[in-house]
Formats: structure tokens, C-alpha cells, sequence
């Protein structure tokens, strides 16, 4: 990002070194920013500036007397131009009278002397270019700013994208907390996660800009606020060790309209709450944090504390297929809303988030001295009665730190894939509960459990597969019904002959005896497993 040159930048310019510059005053103030150079040979020439400008001249028009000389330099000053400078030889033989210097010293106005006559308009055009030039880079980078965030409001982007932008563009670390001063969504650009968002909520809590974007020179921050006219809903801070350039506050707030603007789009959606969660939760599953350290300074920042507790994973799933695409994720977002509220009137702070499409995870930390079946227990029957339609609640693991979350999460989501599709009515599940097709689903990818289920069933289905038939679907509903015939018949929606037609045309398929009881434990244990294999590779 290009900034105004400074004086000191104009004195380096080799048009202006052939000159043989010499400053003879303000020289502290050589970093002053030129926004134009202007030529004027005038005395009452600080009327036509509106500050920024580097004034050149030759002097021949000054007045002699030296109280009217430091008027003419003290009106430059007053209305901020950058600096002067004289070229010595038409009006000023070898030096400025003592009247200027002393004037522009009291003023801190640069005052430089070109001992060489010099083509004002080589200065002139040299600088200028320069600066036309800064301004376009500053144009386009602004109009790639303007693409790159429409574009992000009209994906509808979530907070942690709209972030990663600002610090790509910044260079600065950039975090969005709601009105209670709950971290959001933190982009670190890098700095230390950890010391930023250290005792957040006291230290956002001492920064209170009135205006809508603010620079808080104590703290280092750039805060702005975030949400329609009247409904503010949070605040987007740009960490900043020097004031803020033009371009940071530009950039913070049409961040700021973005983040509005897709909260808007998305308020039927996932609310921010729940994507700050479901992005930490995401962030331990895919290992996308540094350490198990950084995870828990973000669950703290949320208001979970993860750290020295034993913690517990737990998937809820919807049961009932949904209509459409779109009913599924408005079901999902209420699901995990009412999840959260569910912790929440237990009295247990947790991570909540949507896991995917059909998926709600659940990240708690036991209170001390708390069964985890008390507490799993508690909480299934507060969303049983806030929540309707039917799902699961299944849990992994207790696990004793943040490193083992993903492991107790994994055991979670598998033994949520069994009790979907037979669910029992119990309140919650876990592994124990699975009893059998638990331990096939554990064992779904040995080897030797595939050979078994190869063995015992591959010339039935190569049959139903020649024949486009149902006899793997007989057997499942025979063996389902505890071997009784007659039942078996009933749910087969067949009659009694015919089914028994179909039993006998199984035996002889599969060479076996129907009426064994090991034969047939033995096929179901293989058709059970043969489901687990098509659940995990549809």
C-alpha cells in the first residue's frame, strides 16, 4: 500500500538534489506527508491551500520587512502547508533573512534553501507523478477491496472467511465479538492466538469508542461497530501498533457492512453463536489448530473451559429423513439451537456446533465430581422435551484432555450411525450399548471380519444380483423375526407357502440348514457386518 511521500522523500528526488538543497529549519519535520507541490511567487498565497502542499518559490514577489515575512511564513503554517523552499540567487542573494528562519522554526515548518537554480517544473512533475502514482495503486487496491467483499456477501460468506480477508489485506491480527464480548471469530494473521485473546472479555470490556469506528490509541485498537442502524449486534477490532492508515479503517468497515449483511442472510441459518462453536469443534477434528492450547484459549474466549476438565463428545442426529435440502439444514440449525439452550438450562457450558449436514456435535466439559451418565442423561431429557422431532443422542468416550476430543468425537459420530437405524428409545447411546453390531461396527475394517461376511454370503448375493432377487432380504426378515415362520411370512408380506417356497430355495443356495441354529447365527452376525461395510462406503 503506497503512503504520500515525504519532505524528506521530495529532497532525495535528483531533480531536487541537482538544486543543492540545504534545510535551515524544521528539520525534525522532514517525515511531514506532501500532498501537492504548488508554485507561487505571491505574499498572500496561503489562501489558496488546503494544507499538504510543499510550497516552492524564489521570493522575488516577499515583502522586505521582517515582521511581514514571518506573517508569510506563520499564515503557510497555520494552514498546514507541508514545507518551503526557497531557491537563493534572484531575491535572496546566499541566505534567507533571519526573520523566515526564525519564523519557521517557532512554526516547525520545514524551510529548505536551493543554492542551484532548478526547473520548478521538473519538481513539480517528478513529485506528482509520483503521487498520481500512489493514488491509483490505492484506487485499485480499493476497488479489488470493494470486489473481493461483494463477493463475499454474496456467497454469503461465514465471519472466520470475512476475517481471514481483512488480515490478508492488513497484515493485522482482526477478531469480531459479540455485544457481551464473546470472541465470534478471531483471525490471528499469524501473532500469537493465545496472548490475544488472553482475558478478553475484561480487556474489551475498557475499550468503549463512542463513535461507530474508532481509533483507541491505549489499547491499539481499531473498533468498529457491526450491524444494521439500531440493531448492533457486535464489534469488529483490528489490532493495530501504529494509528490506523486510511486504508485499515476503509477495510475494517466494509468488513463491518459484510459481516452485517450475511448475518442478515443467515439469520434463519446457523446463528454466529453456534458457527464460532462449530468452527473450534471442526478446527479439533481436522487438526487445523498449532496445539490442543490454542483450541482451549478459543473454547475460553466463547466461554468454555476446557482446560484441567474431563470433557465429553456427544453427536446428535436427526432420525427422520427431511423433505428438502433446505428443510434439513432449517431442522439442523434448530436442532443445534436447541442443543445449546439445552446446555444452557443445565448449567453446562458447552461447545455446540453443526458438524455437517445431518450432524450437531456436542463438546462438554463434566463438571467435577459429575457422572457423565448423570449429565448426558440430564441433558437429553431437557432437548427431548424442547426439541420434537425424533433424533438421537449419542456420546463417546470420556476422554481427560483436548488432544483425546477427536478420538472420543469419532466413537460418537460411529455409534450414532448404529442407533440411527435402530433406534431403541433409549434417552442416550453409548458403545456398550450397541452390544453386537457395536463391536462389528469397531471391527468394520478388518480384514478378517470382511473374508467372514465374503464367505458366508457372496454366492447369495451373486445370486440375487444374476437374478435381480430378494433372497438376502427374505433371509434378513427371517432371521429379524427370531426364525419364526409365521411372522417372518407376515412382514415379508407374502403368504405362508410361498415364503416357505423361498426359505427352501435359500438352503439351497446357500447349502445350508435354516433350521441350525449356529448356520444362522452366522449369517446374521455376516449380514450385519455386511451393513456396517455399505453405511462406511455407500
Amino acid at each position: 500500500m503506497g503512503m504520500l511521500p515525504t519532505v524528506a522523500d521530495v529532497l532525495a528526488l535528483d531533480t531536487v538534489r541537482r538544486g543543492n538543497p540545504h534545510v535551515v529549519a524544521g528539520a525534525d519535520r522532514l517525515d511531514t506527508r506532501v500532498r501537492w507541490v504548488h508554485v507561487g511567487e505571491i505574499a498572500d498565497i496561503a489562501h489558496l491551500l488546503r494544507g499538504g502542499e510543499l510550497v516552492l518559490t524564489t521570493g522575488v514577489a516577499l515583502p522586505g520587512e521582517p515582521g511581514k515575512l514571518a506573517a508569510y511564513v506563520s499564515d503557510l503554517a497555520a494552514v498546514g502547508a507541508s514545507g518551503l523552499i526557497v531557491e537563493l540567487g534572484r531575491r535572496f542573494v546566499r541566505e534567507l533573512p533571519p526573520a523566515v528562519v526564525k519564523a519557521a522554526e517557532e512554526h516547525g515548518l520545514p524551510l529548505i534553501t536551493l543554492a542551484r537554480e532548478t526547473p520548478f517544473v521538473q519538481i513539480t512533475e517528478s513529485v506528482h507523478a509520483r503521487i498520481i502514482d500512489i493514488q491509483l495503486q490505492e484506487l485499485r487496491a480499493s476497488e479489488q477491496l470493494h470486489e473481493v467483499f461483494t463477493e463475499l456477501s454474496v456467497e454469503g460468506a461465514a465471519p472466520a472467511e470475512v476475517l481471514g480477508q481483512v488480515a490478508r489485506f492488513s497484515g493485522r491480527p482482526v477478531l469480531l465479538e459479540n455485544l457481551a464480548h464473546q470472541v465470534l471469530a478471531c483471525d490471528a494473521a499469524g501473532a500469537d492466538t493465545g496472548v490475544i485473546l488472553a482475558n478478553w472479555e475484561t480487556r474489551s470490556r475498557s475499550v468503549s469508542p463512542t463513535e461507530r469506528t474508532a481509533y483507541d490509541a491505549t489499547a491499539g485498537w481499531l473498533v468498529t461497530m457491526v450491524g444494521a442502524r439500531g440493531q448492533d449486534w457486535g464489534r469488529l477490532i483490528m489490532f493495530c501498533d501504529a494509528p490506523p492508515t486510511p486504508h485499515d479503517i476503509v477495510l475494517t468497515e466494509r468488513a463491518a457492512t459484510t459481516l452485517a449483511l450475511g448475518r442478515l442472510i443467515e439469520r434463519h441459518q446457523e446463528s454466529l453463536e453456534r458457527q464460532a462453536h462449530g468452527t473450534i469443534i471442526a478446527g479439533i477434528l481436522t487438526h487445523a489448530f498449532s496445539d490442543p492450547d490454542e483450541a482451549a484459549a478459543r473454547a475460553r474466549a466463547v466461554g468454555v473451559p476446557l482446560t484441567g476438565r474431563r470433557l465429553i463428545s456427544a453427536v446428535v442426529r436427526l432420525t427422520a429423513p427431511p423433505g428438502t435440502a433446505l428443510g434439513e439444514q432449517a431442522r439442523l440449525g434448530e436442532l443445534a439451537e436447541a442443543t445449546a439452550a439445552a446446555c444452557r438450562e443445565v448449567r453446562f457450558p458447552a461447545l455446540v456446533g453443526a458438524l455437517d449436514q445431518s450432524r450437531v456435535g456436542v463438546l462438554l466439559p463434566l463438571p467435577p465430581r459429575t457422572a457423565a451418565e448423570a449429565t448426558l442423561g440430564a441433558l437429553a431429557e431437557r432437548l427431548r422435551a424442547a426439541f420434537t422431532s425424533p433424533f438421537v443422542l449419542a456420546a463417546g468416550s470420556v476422554v481427560e484432555s483436548v488432544k483425546d476430543v477427536r478420538r472420543s468425537f469419532l466413537e460418537a459420530e460411529q455409534v450414532a450411525e448404529v442407533a440411527v437405524r435402530q433406534p431403541d428409545g433409549r434417552a442416550f447411546y453409548r458403545l456398550p450399548d450397541l452390544r453386537l453390531r457395536g463391536l462389528l461396527h469397531l471391527l468394520r475394517d478388518d480384514a478378517r471380519l470382511q473374508t467372514f461376511a465374503e464367505r458366508e454370503l457372496s454366492t447369495l448375493l451373486a445370486h440375487d444380483a444374476q437374478r435381480h432377487g430378494d433372497l438376502t432380504r427374505i433371509l434378513r426378515i427371517y432371521l429379524d423375526a427370531g426364525r419364526n415362520k409365521a411372522v417372518a411370512a407376515q412382514k415379508a408380506h407374502l403368504s405362508r407357502p410361498a415364503f416357505y417356497d423361498r426359505l427352501r430355495r435359500l438352503e439351497r443356495v446357500l447349502e445350508t440348514d435354516l433350521d441350525d441354529v449356529e448356520s444362522c447365527l452366522s449369517l446374521h452376525v455376516a449380514l450385519l457386518a455386511l451393513e456396517t461395510f455399505r453405511r462406511e462406503n455407500p
